[in-house]
């Protein structure tokens, strides 16, 4: 039986150097970026002592880290991929950047939805792309009469379009049905518009709630995929670029160059699919506890501030409404002393909204919703509250 691993006390957390334990002041409370407050797997920390041991650092070469994703993809979720339509990348946001390059010309239009992970538009636009939004429901679930619209106006010049699909979504934790990813890949067909989806979240989801490939349901699409959000991985990155049977853009991206993943990043990954099963499994149930946690907490401490709960993920979404302006976090670090990542980073919908990283204690989210509340009731006697969203 795998303990919490959660239960990193957090005074050994304070001496990670990590960017979210060093970018505030150290009395600043961090619950922002994507890192998880645990030690590694096992199995990885085994892999990756071996490898250092050894001096194994060189570039990657025989670790079977595609060959351990397809068997951990057919075991999870049932979905059973072809191993010649995998391709390894050096991480997620490089792996759909480049993809979405092959699909659509300088200048051309990638669709998203709002709010959304923010390098979803920072990237794409160095890369020489417009961004159309096609905004999430007020239920931050896919609206597909917003997403019919955006494909018809990107497409609308005879440019070249596509559509980057976050699934499971960030933030929020919404996990897309069958069925709305079915009525995306329809609309795909009707109009062109080729699909690439971020999937680092996939082995991230709670009961009743199940993971559904995009490529299930469309063969012309790609998907990326990666153990560093599941197994908290983010300082060895590697990824992997799946193409459907009938994928646009595979190929041509496959015979070109590109930046591959780095030696530590297969290995550690390769471990995560190979023999992280039981620790995932682990991280999950405390995960599903802390999401209920914090609805709990925040409706008896903070009930003007609405929370989704999520159906996966562990970056949750706060509704401030007018308590604290455009951009609660900024005056939660100000006069609550507790760091959330800023809603209008996530395009339209964020105003007015916080993520909140949900992956440490339980005694951590507790003083962090304690530190929100107070960081309200401070803002508001400093004359922040009902500014107009």
């Amino acid at each position: 039986m795998i303990a919490d691993p959660f239960s990193v006390p957090l005074e050994r957390l304070r001496r990670r150097t990590s960017a979210k334990w060093r970018h505030y002041e150290p009395d600043v409370l961090p619950l922002w970026v994507a890192e998880m407050d645990v030690d590694l797997a096992d199995p990885i920390r085994e892999a990756l002592e071996a490898a250092v041991r050894d001096g194994d650092m060189g570039y990657p070469g025989s670790t079977p880290y595609v060959g351990s994703f397809v068997a951990f993809a057919d075991r999870r979720w049932g979905w059973t991929v072809d191993d010649a339509r995998v391709t390894p990348v050096a991480s997620v946001i490089e792996g759909y950047v480049d993809a979405l390059v092959e699909l659509t010309d300088a200048g051309g239009e990638i669709i998203v939805n709002p709010p959304v992970y923010p390098p979803f538009f920072l990237y794409l636009r160095q890369a020489g792309r417009e961004i159309r939004e096609a905004p999430l429901g007020a239920d931050l679930r896919l609206d597909l009469d917003a997403v019919e619209r955006a494909m018809v106006e990107a497409t609308s010049g005879g440019r070249r379009a596509a559509y980057l699909l976050c699934n499971p979504h960030n933030p929020g934790g919404t996990v897309h049905t069958r069925a709305e990813l079915e009525g995306i890949a329809a609309l795909s067909q009707r109009y062109g518009v080729r699909v690439v989806s971020d999937e680092i979240h996939a082995p991230i989801t709670f009961p009743g709630f199940d993971f559904v490939p995009y490529l299930e349901v469309d063969p012309t699409g790609m998907a990326l995929h990666a153990a560093s959000k599941a197994w908290n991985l983010a300082a060895i990155p590697a990824a992997l670029l799946v193409g459907g049977p009938d994928a646009e853009g595979y190929d041509s991206h496959r015979a070109g160059k590109h930046h591959g993943p780095t030696h530590l990043g297969t290995i550690a990954q390769t471990a995560a699919y190979a023999h992280g099963d039981e620790w995932l499994d682990a991280m999950l149930a405390g995960l599903d506890r802390n999401r209920l946690l914090v609805r709990d907490l925040l409706a008896e401490h903070v009930p003007q501030v609405r929370y989704t709960v999520p159906e996966g993920t562990y970056l949750t979404w706060l509704d401030f409404g007018q308590t604290l302006g455009d951009e609660p976090a900024y005056a939660l670090i100000d006069h609550g002393r507790v760091a959330l990542n800023n809603g209008p980073y996530f395009g339209t919908g964020g105003a007015g909204h916080a993520r909140l990283n949900i992956a440490t204690s339980p005694e951590i989210l507790e003083e962090a919703v304690r530190r929100i509340a107070t960081g309200i009731a401070r803002a508001q006697d400093a004359g922040l509250s009902q500014v107009s969203v």
